[in-house]
């Protein structure tokens, strides 16, 4: 499947920036090999495929890999092991990103074994590669001469300050409205993916139209590449049909396959059509044995399967007439319930039909967010989405593994689907995860998680904007070119059908958007009416969820850590954390309560007790706050000279109190006063610049503050100016080396890394 090739480049103009394709330098011993950069960021797609199907082969293994080099940004893997392991979950979402709109183009019965590997090379944080990935596996497999009806091109789509942008770069992204993934054909669209900020339907279709027209450029670049090369192109004849055969079974079946299939009950509707499946089966497998049997039998189950897909089809296209009995635009019965388990912050159960997804809301403090190892900027992400899709809930038996690339998938929609509603970490300091656990499904469970995390969300008390809610829309064809629309697919309609449309918003507009079709394109007039059907079948779900929780309850769970934001002198972070973390590690000892300091100055304090919670900011707030003119503290007498008294204020912070302001009369020794140990009220009379701090207790019997000292006035002493060795860092004297960085004991702390330390 190999040729001689000559080293290729072509290049055109996209989104003002430049893309070129290049082949024949790298990669010469696979089918089909292509390097394709946009900006810095370069990807090399490859294709190799066996040259022949094998024995007994009954589906097409296409398998995408699309793999992030970490050198690709300049950076190490993290870990003991140092070199990329298994896939990040954003490797594994650009994988099926690309897989969607390849597979729809080779044709039916091709069963040859086809690999597409995408490797990215280089990245420049702006010029995002996933595009990349796309178009790079179709030109890769053009040039391999596979049955592939390419090129296929790819462009993203944002919307900023009221205009769609062409491939935005990563920090034009931050500033829009909308994230789209287009990919398609010259003549239609196979494939969308998009995060949006409650965009209107309209809006949402000419953003697709616009990616369309914009993609045009890459699949043009594909052809100028393909010029002038030998392609030499692998034979597919399409496996014949026995049509006789076919109708022999057809006529033998009668209306048996149309009772079996129309059943709203997905359990007794997949025993009675397995069951006639084997009736078949038998009947036409009669006296023969061996190799003969074999291949009858998988004759006849292949004839009943078509037959079972033609049935369902022309019954919608037809006769409007689905499955279970409902119309084309109606939604099945739903039931909502929130609250169900009693120790989680929150929780929400969304049933619809035969689907159902239990959904749980769990918040944590900030040093719990995800910290994110990849090739991008994005290091880490306070929400967070998990689904999960057990055996048991379609009733068959697997082993148990870890989440499938399609459970990242649909969480990841899930995920993109809410984020715009959650509400900013300024006004809500948590990280948020949410785990959606699929406990019944008959198609749409991705939607069922929206909307039963919404739910989850409102009942944990998460202020959210709007509630959310998603519904999956389907598509029925037929040869005369009449088509169907349907609301709230079912499995069957999905597995059978042309179109996997989900769309998630709020009553305002779009936030989630996926499309998957399993023809060569849709219209942009059926896509309208998907759209249509989705918003309505979106608001009559929200109408349901409303009397059970609308808005999100006024007060956390009591199990659930209340968070105080407090802020604090960056310089005094030093002083708060303590050498090797020991101040800091003594409050969370003593409080009980979890403690987040960020670069800024922002303190996080969080506890499930309120008391623990607030005991933690005192001590914070002593060790951080500064000695105010003025201000009367209760302090501890700590040490005891000729002169004076030192009274610790504050935890590690203390000041003088001169033996004339000991009293409101003549004291004639300082232990006639105060002893060590002792404990008295002193007003702060003066902080001078290198914070020594002046304290009375006379000011506080009398009522009058002594005159404020000169320059003259102050000697070398600590916290007065009555003598005394010199001190550091406006601290207690205990005779050690001066303190540094705002009175911190021993010395300045050790290094924070990542801009956060949580204890």
């Amino acid at each position: 499947m190999t040729n001689e090739r000559q080293v290729k480049k072509v290049e055109t103009t996209v989104g003002g920036r430049t893309l070129s394709m290049e082949t024949g330098r790298l990669a010469e011993q696979a089918a089909g090999a292509v390097l394709v950069r946009y900006g810095d960021t370069m990807v090399l797609a490859t294709v190799v495929a066996s040259e022949e199907a094998r024995e007994g082969q009954d589906f097409f293994p296409l398998t995408i890999e699309y793999e992030e080099k970490m050198y690709a940004a300049g950076k190490i893997p993290g870990g003991f092991i140092k070199r990329e392991a298994r896939p990040s979950e954003n490797a594994i979402l650009t994988a099926r990103l690309t897989d969607r709109p390849i597979r729809p183009l080779f044709p039916k019965g091709f069963y040859n074994e086809v690999l597409v590997q995408i490797i990215v090379l280089s990245t420049d944080q702006s010029n995002e590669p996933e595009t990349l990935s796309i178009i790079g596996a179709s030109a890769a497999l053009m040039l391999s001469g596979l049955p592939f009806s390419g090129p296929l091109g790819a462009v993203k789509v944002g919307y900023i300050d009221g205009e769609f942008v062409s491939n935005p770069s990563a920090q034009e992204l931050a500033d829009s409205k909308l994230e789209l993934t287009v990919a398609g054909t010259e003549d239609a669209v196979m494939m969308v993916e998009a995060g949006a900020w409650e965009l209107s339907e309209e809006l949402m279709l000419e953003a697709v139209k616009f990616g369309h027209s914009e993609l045009q450029a890459t699949i043009r670049l594909q052809k100028e590449l393909l010029a002038g090369i030998e392609v030499k192109q692998v034979e597919f004849n399409p496996p014949p049909v026995d049509e006789s055969f076919k109708e022999e079974v057809k006529n033998w079946l009668g209306e048996r396959l149309r009772e079996a299939v129309r059943n709203s009950d997905k359990t007794t509707r997949v025993e009675a059509t397995e069951n006639l499946r084997k009736a078949t089966a038998a009947n036409f497998t009669q006296g023969l044995e061996g190799d003969e049997l074999v291949t009858r039998t998988k004759a006849s189950e292949k004839v009943y399967d078509a037959l079972l897909k033609e049935e369902v089809r022309t019954a919608i296209t037809k006769e409007g007439i689905r499955p279970d009995g409902r119309a084309v635009d109606e939604i099945r019965p739903i039931t909502v319930e929130v609250g169900i388990l009693p120790r989680t912050h929150g929780s929400g159960l969304f049933t619809r039909g035969q689907t159902q997804v239990l959904s749980i809301t769990t918040l944590g403090t900030s040093g719990e967010e995800q910290t994110i190892d990849g090739i991008g900027l994005e290091e880490s992400k306070r929400f967070i989405h998990h689904y999960n899709f057990p055996p048991f809930s379609t009733g068959e038996v697997k082993r148990l593994r870890g989440p499938s690339r399609r459970d990242i998938g649909h969480g990841a929609l899930a995920e993109r689907s809410l984020a715009p509603v959650i509400p900013d970490e300024k006004d809500f300091p948590y990280t948020i995860r949410i785990v959606s656990e699929v406990l019944s499904s008959n198609g749409s469970s991705s939607m069922g998680s929206v909307s039963g995390s919404s739910l989850s969300l409102m009942d944990a008390g998460v202020p959210i904007k709007a509630p959310v809610a998603g519904v999956a829309m389907g598509l029925v064809t037929d040869k005369e070119g009449g088509w169907k629309v349907l609301t709230d697919i079912q499995g069957i309609e999905d597995s059978l059908g042309d179109m996997d449309f989900k769309v998630a918003g709020t009553a305002e507009g779009v936030t989630g958007l996926q499309m998957d079709i399993k023809t060569k394109g849709i219209t942009f007039e059926i896509m309208g009416k998907a759209f249509e059907q989705a918003r309505l079948g979106r608001l009559h779900i929200l109408e349901k969820m409303s009397p059970a929780i609308s808005q999100a309850r006024p007060d956390l769970s009591p199990f659930a850590p209340r968070i105080i934001r407090i802020q604090i002198n960056p310089e005094k972070i030093g002083a708060l954390i303590g050498p090797g973390g020991k101040m800091i590690r003594s409050i969370v000892e003593e409080t009980g309560a979890k403690i987040d300091v960020e670069d800024d100055g922002s303190v996080f304090v969080a506890s499930v007790d309120g008391e623990s919670a607030k005991n933690a900011i005192r001590r914070i707030e002593a060790l951080t706050k500064d000695a105010e003119l003025g201000s009367i503290y209760l302090g501890k007498v700590v040490r005891i000279m000729p002169y004076g008294a030192f009274i610790e204020i504050m935890p590690g912070k203390d000041g003088l109190v001169h033996i004339s302001e000991l009293a409101d009369y003549h004291v004639q020794n300082v232990e006639d006063v105060v002893n060590l140990g002792d404990e008295i009220n002193v007003m702060v009379t003066d902080v001078d610049k290198q914070g020594k701090i002046s304290l009375s207790r006379r000011a506080i019997l009398t009522g009058q503050m002594p005159a404020p000292k000169t320059e003259g006035d102050r000697g070398p002493r600590g916290g007065g100016d009555r003598g005394g060795p010199p001190r550091g860092g406006g601290d207690r004297d205990r005779g050690g080396p001066p303190r540094g960085n705002g009175g911190d004991r021993g010395g300045p702390p050790p290094p924070r890394p990542g801009g956060r330390e949580r204890w």
